[in-house]
């Protein structure tokens, strides 16, 4: 028996601001793309006039700069410093606070308000499957994060199909983009072609309050075809590419490669990699008092592989004192043993990384180094 699809359906510009308008009555927080301070930043949407229209992105390694473009398209650009990372799982976040009382009784009382209801309007496919990624680390295991839980439990979610790859861009080798890959979870998906007589956005529902919400816009028919064309011609202009093939027994048979001493030789251990990265997780805690010593907080903050004293053991020192096994680390965990413990990657080929590397350190170039290595010396594929 034939599966009748429903029609597809578009909207217009005035119909993307209707989008968020609604989003915005539902009581969302809408948070979306926005130019300033020479990126493309996340930050909450007053209306859809707030998205970054007529800006792209020129990205290499070591680089990224915003550019004019000759049409007003608002999602024509490639990924910028944030990911939505930056609201599930908060650079800083309270777990609790401490109160001693006159009498010397302490009272703790632990930080579970309830955060902001999120409308994430824009959302790569990349970055989805990031979500999805954290989704599995911080909420899938039996230990699971109740500041993320919280935050992502009542997130809407509005995908943007990538139309505009950057060079530093390799999501179709990994399977995560441009389009949309099979099995995604998600509300709403746009995706933006620019028209003779204006922009236009396919747009399909994901979910229940997907639908629910799109037959509240203002839509007319389309077939789609040239949004499809559009994605489609992306995936064939990707900037970077990277092999996918067995990366696990790559990192695992490839610990002792030269290779490793060279890319130590550039890096600089900043850390920056794992800021921007979407999927990095890592996180210590810090207690502060006040002048008094009778208020006390613990936060907790994130961190990085690439820190000297996130390996650090009393009596002992840094376990990775080393530029070389600071990178291994991050890169090994990311491409290999993330395998393991989580059943996938943890790279979604969003680029970040090479773009925001100081030195222009490029992920792909690594790991074709690394095979190639492995290849003369008889070591893992």
């Amino acid at each position: 028996m034939e599966t009748t699809r429903p029609p597809l359906a578009e909207l217009d510009r005035h119909g993307l601001a209707v989008l968020v308008e609604t989003l915005r009555q539902r009581g969302l927080t809408v948070i979306g793309p926005t130019a300033r301070d020479g990126a493309i930043v996340l930050a909450e949407l007053a209306s859809a006039d707030d998205l970054p229209y007529g800006w792209g992105v020129e990205a290499e390694a070591g680089t990224y700069r915003l550019h004019r473009r000759e049409d007003r398209a608002a999602f024509a650009h490639s990924a910028g410093p944030q990911s939505w990372k930056t609201f599930l799982h908060p650079p800083r976040a309270r777990l609790w606070q401490a109160d001693r009382g006159p009498d010397g009784t302490v009272s703790v009382q632990e930080d579970d308000d309830p955060p902001p209801r999120y409308a994430f309007l824009g959302v790569r496919p990349c970055d989805l499957r990031a979500i999805a990624v954290q989704d599995r680390v911080l909420t899938g295991g039996a230990y699971a994060d109740p500041v993320y839980g919280r935050r992502r439990a009542g997130a809407f979610i509005v995908v943007a199909e990538c139309t505009e790859p950057s060079a530093v861009c390799f999501c179709a080798s990994m399977g995560t983009g441009p389009g949309l890959p099979d099995g995604s979870a998600y509300d709403l998906a746009l995706t933006e072609t620019v028209e003779s007589d204006g922009l236009r956005y396919l747009i399909r529902a994901g979910s229940p309050d997907g639908e629910d919400l799109l037959a509240e816009l203002p839509t007319r028919p389309t077939d789609g075809e040239r949004a499809r064309r559009a994605v489609a011609d992306a995936a064939g202009r990707m900037g970077r590419e990277m092999d996918p093939t067995d990366l696990r027994s790559l990192m695992a048979g490839t610990m002792t490669a030269e290779r490793w001493d060279q890319v130590a030789d550039r890096c600089l251990t900043c850390g920056n990699c794992t800021m921007v990265c979407p999927t990095c997780f890592c996180t210590t805690t810090e207690e502060v008092t006040d002048l008094t010593g009778d208020h006390a907080e613990r936060w907790r903050r994130w961190d990085s592989c690439f820190d000297l004293d996130f390996s650090y053991l009393h009596g002992t020192g840094p376990v990775r004192s080393s530029a070389r096994s600071r990178y291994r680390q991050w890169l090994t965990h990311k491409l290999g043993t993330w395998h393991d413990q989580f059943g996938s990657s943890g790279c979604v080929g969003c680029g970040r990384c090479i773009a925001w590397c100081p030195v222009g350190i490029d992920i792909t170039e690594e790991v074709t180094a690394l095979r190639a290595e492995a290849a003369t010396t008889g070591g893992a594929p």
